[in-house]
């Protein structure tokens, strides 16, 4: 009961700091990091352990998924050399730096020298993302995080895999590679079949609760049966996202992918919160056991971890895209980056549930298992703090020039839609679909001026009006008696969507900074 009253204490202490990053435009992972390191210092915070193979799972199943359902294979092929550079080559770099750093300084075995690089390697571009989003940078930039979230995910867990399975087996690591090469293709050819199959499925469950929660018990069941056939459950749910985002949102009924969207994102919001509160949990009762000099001994190696995570990912980065800019040059072409790019891409290394997830993970009979999880929950700090609070100044500083891609992309693409609509009523001349076709060259002249079609026209602001004078009307009535709750919840649904119908994408967007 402490544990879920602590953890509805932080939760409630999230949502509140939501509204604190939406109004300074701060990473929302930053406020959950403080939170859960506030929350845990707490007099009375509970003692929690969590299974290392459920932390997996529970943790990081989700975040592969979100990342993998929004990356298209195009973008992959698109963008193969700085993703190839930033989530292989860096991950690798950082890993090696590390470990190198644990077993110079502390000592560590390699095996967990190497655990503790693998962990702290993959930054969560999902914060810094969320803020790219919003600012007028190069929409390259934005997709390349995006992909490297995703990748460099991978790379680094299966680092982390071998390098905890050769620390824990009596094995030599050379046996580790057969697994592994077995795993790999496996893992992605179980993925693509679970894939096809929850494909094959949704079509019975389409309009009912079932749907979404088929999709929950697709993806941890995805991990879990990668995991008991010895397969790679990383890339076995990569695999999965990528196969249902190619399938399924041409196939999903509109109120299923509105539902299930929002389901998701809430539930993904959750898991961020449990699994900073359980990493301060943790720090604080490793804290606790130590005395002033190992306390000292120990915040100061996390420090260092800390730096040489910052210094190698800046100096890869910046190396690589000069390199790229001389090249480009020596070839007569124009270099997709410039110092400004590399400084910002730089500066983007923030780590958050990935890291959090894989340090719990750990078992506990881990070598250093208090150290590694301590240097890793401190990257995390540090990295949300000092790189999150900066990121935005650090975007104005630069002054990018603004990108206006994605508006003229989506702007033809919004007009291609509304000729295709005017086309599918090419034979017939009746009075609704002359009705139709004037509404459409309405649409189509102010989305060709640049506004959205629902903002400017007179007549969806009146039908605004109207539904707000429906809904008013509807709960008198509902207050009154002369309806009962059922008739009303059945009246405010068409009300929600005639209202959604209505709205333009911006005015009725959840968004979780």
């Amino acid at each position: 009961m402490a544990f879920f009253e602590t953890l509805l204490i932080l939760l409630f202490v999230a949502i509140l700091l939501l509204q604190v990053t939406r109004r300074f435009a701060v990473p929302y992972p930053t406020m959950l990091a403080v939170a859960g390191v506030v929350i845990a210092l707490l007099p009375g915070a509970p003692h929690i352990v969590i299974q290392p193979e459920l932390a997996l799972a529970l943790f990081i199943a989700p975040a592969l998924l979100d990342s993998a359902f929004d990356l298209p294979p195009r973008e992959l092929r698109r963008h193969w050399r700085p993703l190839v550079a930033l989530a292989g080559i860096a991950v690798i770099l950082t890993t090696v730096a590390v470990a190198w750093t644990a077993v110079a300084v502390q000592g560590l075995p390699l095996a967990a020298a190497i655990a503790l690089g693998a962990i702290v390697a993959p930054p969560d571009a999902a914060a810094a993302a969320a803020m790219l989003a919003r600012a007028e940078i190069p929409r390259r930039m934005v997709s390349v995080l995006k992909g490297e979230s995703l990748l460099n995910d991978g790379v680094a867990l299966l680092i982390f895999a071998a390098a905890v399975t050769v620390a824990t087996s009596d094995k030599p690591p050379i046996h580790v590679l057969p697994e592994l090469a077995f795993a790999v293709p496996g893992g992605i050819l179980l993925g693509i079949a679970i894939g096809a199959t929850l494909a094959w499925l949704m079509r019975w469950m389409y309009g009912t609760v079932s749907a979404t929660l088929l999709s929950f018990v697709a993806t941890f069941g995805a991990w879990i049966l990668a995991e008991h056939l010895h397969l790679s459950a990383i890339l076995c749910v990569v695999a999965f996202g990528m196969t249902i985002a190619h399938v399924l949102p041409a196939r999903t009924p509109p109120r299923d992918r509105v539902s299930t969207y929002a389901v998701w994102e809430a539930i993904v919001f959750l898991l961020n919160v449990l699994a900073f509160l359980l990493m301060g949990l943790q720090a604080s009762e490793i804290i606790s056991r130590l005395n002033p000099a190992e306390l000292s001994d120990a915040c100061g190696f996390a420090a260092i971890v800390f730096a040489v995570v910052v210094a190698v990912r800046f100096a890869w980065v910046l190396l690589y895209m000069r390199t790229s800019a001389f090249v480009k040059s020596q070839q007569g072409k124009k270099g997709a980056y410039s110092n400004a790019h590399a400084v910002l891409v730089s500066w983007c290394g923030m780590r958050g549930l990935v890291t959090l997830a894989t340090a719990l993970s750990l078992p506990g009979t881990f070598p250093e298992r208090d150290l590694i999880v301590l240097s890793a929950f401190a990257v995390v700090l540090g990295t949300l703090v000092v790189q999150g609070l900066t990121l935005r100044p650090l975007i104005r500083l630069l002054s990018f020039p603004p990108d206006r891609s994605f508006a003229k992309e989506l702007l033809a693409a919004r007009v291609q839609l509304i000729d295709a609509a005017v086309a599918s009523m090419a034979d017939r001349n009746d009075t609704a679909a002359s009705r139709l076709r004037e509404t459409y060259e309405e649409e189509k002249k102010i989305t060709e001026a640049g506004a959205h079609p629902r903002d400017v026209s007179e007549y969806d602001a009146l039908r605004r009006q109207n539904i707000a004078a429906k809904r008013a009307k509807l709960a008198e009535l509902r207050h009154s008696g002369a309806i009962d709750d059922d008739v009303f919840h059945a009246l405010e649904l068409e009300l929600d969507w005639a209202e959604l119908a209505a709205s333009s994408p911006d005015h009725v967007e959840l968004v979780e900074t």
